[in-house]
C-alpha cells in the first residue's frame, strides 16, 4: 500500500524449510534478526509503493507493481533489476483527479494494483490511473487501454480482489471491488463473456473488505454434474444483527461459473450468490476477529474436496493489550461447500434486536442458489436464464446462509498475544524422520503498546478502549511496525513457532507473502 515511508522496500528472503524432527519440542524457539547473510533487497528512489507481485517463475522474474511503475526482477536475486515499464497519468487526467477533490501527490498517480497472466503468456495489468482504473495487456504495455471499472479500485488504499481463469473459459475476470468514485457501489462481478456482478443491496454486500478469491474445479468427477466455483473471502458489516455500534463479521461467498443471471428477475446478476459467516472463535474475545488473508492448501493426489483453506484474523478493534490477539484457523473444503449445498437460508424480518431470522417456509426448487446440475437439466433447466422467477425472487431477498462456517477441531491452530497477522502461506516439507508437515510462514504487522494519555476522570466515559485507574486513563495505541515472518509447524497435534524473523532493519509492516517454489517471499 502507499507508504509515506521515503524508500520502501521489496526483500526476498531465503528461508531454510528443511525441519529436523526425532526429539519432542518443549518449548517455544524463536529467533529475532535480520537476516543479511541470505536476504536480497530492492528499493528504487522515489518509489513509494510496491501494492502488487506476480511470480513468473517461467520466466525467473518477479514482477512488481508500483506507483507508475512495473518492474521485473530476477526472482534469484530481486536486488537486481532486469527492466522497468513506466505507466504515468498524464496532466490532463492529473488535472481532472484533482478537480474532484483528491490529492494531486498521493491519490492522482496512477498505482498497479493488478499483474495477471493471462493464456497467451502476456500480463494483464491494471492501475488506479488518477482515480480512472485503466487496464492494459503487457510484454510491453500494448497502450490498447479498456475501461478498468469494475475491475480495479478507484482508490490506491482500496482492498480489492481479482481472479482470471484462463483455461476453461478464455481468460474471464472475476474481480472484488468498487464500480463507482466514491467506493460505495461494492460488487463481486466476472466481466467477460457475459458481465455479471452482485445487486447493490446492503443483504448482498454490506460495506465489505475483500480478503481473497479463489477458484474450486468442483465439476471434475461429478456424479450430479455440478458446475466449478468462485470463492470469495472477505468482512463485511453484519445485517443479521441490530446493535448499537457496527458489528463486522468474516464472511465467504461462492458463485457458479456457468452463471449467465436471469432472463428478468436478476437480470445479469448472479443466481448462485451465497455467503456465510466463517468463524475463529478465540474465548478471550468478546467480537468475532475479521479474516485479513487466506492461502489454499490441495494435495495434487485428493480431490477438491480435501483441500484445506488457512487463514488469519485480526481482533476488529483494539480492545485492550491483553484482549488484541490474532489467530490462525483452518478450514475444510468439505465442511464450506456442504454449508451452501445442504444448510438453512436467513430471511429479514422488520423485528427488534433480530433482523434475521432462519428460513421456516417452503423453499423452491430447483434449489436456490444452486448450480445447473443434471437434475436441474432433467427438469429442463440447462442454463441460468431458465431459473423460474420463485426461486429468483427467493435468493434476491435471502443470499446469506443460516450455518456459520466453524475451523476444523473447532478453535484456532494458533493464538498469539499483541501481534496483528497480516498473511499467510503454506508448504509442506519432509522431515529428517520421513514424516510430511505442514509449515505456516505468517507475516505481522503492527505490535500493540500500553501508555498513559490522559488524567482526566471525565474522558472514561467517551474515550473509546481506554480504561482508567484512579485518575489515569491508559490507552491502546500502535507502538511499533514489526514486519516479522513466523514459521510454524504442528507437532503431536499442537502447533509451535519455532522461527521468528525481522525482515527488514526499519520495522515495516508485510503487505504481501508469497511463496515460490524457487524461493520464499
Amino acid at each position: 500500500l502507499p507508504s509515506c515511508k521515503p524508500f520502501p522496500s521489496l526483500l526476498l528472503v531465503s528461508v531454510l524449510i528443511h525441519m529436523i524432527f526425532g526429539v519432542v519440542v518443549e518449548k517455544l524457539i524463536v529467533h529475532i534478526l535480520f537476516p543479511e547473510d541470505n536476504a536480497h533487497l530492492f528499493n528504487e528512489e522515489g518509489v513509494f509503493n510496491y501494492s502488487t507481485m506476480l511470480l513468473r517463475e517461467d520466466l525467473d522474474l518477479l514482477v512488481v507493481g508500483a506507483k507508475e511503475a512495473i518492474y521485473a526482477l530476477d526472482l534469484n536475486d530481486i536486488s537486481k533489476k532486469l527492466a522497468s515499464v513506466k505507466w504515468e497519468v498524464t496532466q490532463q487526467q492529473k488535472a481532472e483527479c484533482q478537480n474532484k477533490g483528491k490529492h494531486p501527490e498521493m491519490d492522482c498517480k496512477n498505482y498497479i494494483r493488478i499483474l495477471h497472466k493471462t493464456e497467451d503468456n502476456r500480463m494483464y495489468v491494471c492501475g488506479t490511473n488518477a482515480f480512472n482504473p485503466q487496464c492494459d495487456y503487457m510484454l510491453t504495455l500494448e497502450k490498447k487501454r479498456e475501461n478498468g471499472k469494475g475491475k480495479c479500485p478507484y482508490d490506491p488504499l482500496q482492498r480489492y480482489e481479482i481472479e482470471i481463469d484462463g483455461l476453461i473459459f478464455k481468460n474471464d475476470l472475476y474481480s472484488a471491488t468498487s464500480l463507482n468514485f466514491l467506493g460505495s457501489e461494492p460488487v463481486l462481478m466476472r466481466s467477460s463473456p457475459v458481465t455479471i456482478r452482485t445487486e447493490f443491496k446492503s443483504s448482498w454486500l454490506n460495506d465489505p473488505t475483500f480478503v481473497s478469491m479463489t477458484q474450486m474445479p468442483e465439476s471434475e468427477m461429478s456424479a450430479e454434474g455440478d458446475d466449478d466455483k468462485v470463492y470469495l473471502f472477505f468482512s463485511e458489516t453484519a445485517v443479521e444483527y441490530d446493535c448499537y455500534n457496527k458489528l463486522v463479521v468474516s464472511r465467504v461467498a461462492r458463485v457458479c461459473k456457468g452463471d449467465l443471471g436471469g432472463q428478468r428477475t436478476l437480470l445479469k446478476k448472479w443466481t448462485s450468490f451465497l455467503k456465510a459467516r466463517i468463524d475463529c472463535p478465540v474465548l478471550e474475545s468478546e467480537l468475532p476477529l475479521i479474516i485479513q488473508d487466506t492461502y489454499r492448501w490441495c494435495d495434487s493426489q485428493q480431490r477438491w474436496k480435501d483441500c484445506l483453506f488457512y487463514a488469519v484474523f485480526t481482533p476488529q478493534s483494539y480492545v485492550g493489550i491483553n484482549k488484541h490477539m490474532s489467530a490462525v484457523c483452518a478450514y475444510r473444503m468439505s465442511d464450506i461447500s456442504k454449508v451452501f449445498a445442504e444448510g438453512n437460508y436467513l430471511t429479514p424480518l422488520e423485528t427488534f434486536p433480530v433482523k434475521w431470522v432462519t428460513h421456516s417456509g417452503e423453499v423452491p426448487l430447483p434449489r436456490p442458489g444452486a448450480c445447473i446440475d443434471n437434475e436441474a437439466r432433467k427438469a429442463g433447466i440447462t442454463e441460468t436464464l431458465d431459473i423460474p422467477d420463485k426461486t429468483l425472487q427467493f435468493i434476491k431477498l435471502r443470499p446469506l446462509m443460516d450455518q456459520a462456517i466453524q475451523p476444523i477441531g473447532g478453535k484456532p491452530l494458533l493464538v498469539r498475544r499483541g501481534a496483528t497477522f497480516t498473511r499467510i502461506v503454506v508448504h509442506q516439507v519432509q522431515a529428517a524422520d520421513g514424516e510430511m508437515h505442514r509449515v505456516m510462514f505468517i507475516s505481522t504487522g503492527e505490535r500493540l503498546g500500553l501508555y498513559q494519555c490522559s488524567i482526566l476522570p471525565l474522558l472514561v466515559y467517551t474515550v473509546y478502549l481506554c480504561q482508567h485507574a484512579i485518575y489515569h486513563i491508559f490507552c491502546v495505541s500502535v507502538i511499533k511496525e514489526e514486519g516479522t515472518l513466523l514459521k510454524a509447524v504442528n507437532y503431536d497435534g499442537e502447533m509451535f513457532i519455532i522461527e521468528e524473523v525481522q525482515l527488514f532493519q526499519a520495522s515495516e509492516s508485510i503487505k504481501i507473502l508469497k511463496f515460490s517454489n524457487v524461493t520464499v517471499i
